[in-house]
């Protein structure tokens, strides 16, 4: 059970529990391909793409369509049929990575 967070005491606080509830997208990019419309039309079901990630590589934690962090990709401990992320790396602000 997660602990409530106690009344904002003053605005700043009020604006700042407002931020903390924005949605943001994350995602974590295993990889990338780049190949031409011909070829994506002849795939089918079982067909494999080769990334430009090697296994053991880290992969790219991406919010909002920024790199902020690299990782490592894991089992989930509760769940054997599900993947994580445990975090590496956090990339500094001064950093252009960028996913498009």
């Amino acid at each position: 059970m997660q602990n409530p967070r106690p009344k904002p005491r003053d605005p700043s606080e009020a604006n700042f529990d407002t931020i903390l509830k924005i949605p943001v997208l994350v995602q974590v990019v295993l990889g990338a391909a780049s190949m031409p419309v011909s070829n994506l039309l002849k795939l089918g079901r079982g067909a494999v793409i080769p990334l430009d990630h090697r296994v053991g590589e880290p992969v790219d934690v991406v919010v909002n369509g920024r790199v902020v962090a690299r990782g490592e990709v894991v089992v989930v401990e509760e769940d054997s049929s599900r993947f994580g992320v445990t975090l590496t790396e956090i990339v500094g602000s001064g950093g252009s990575d960028s996913v498009s």
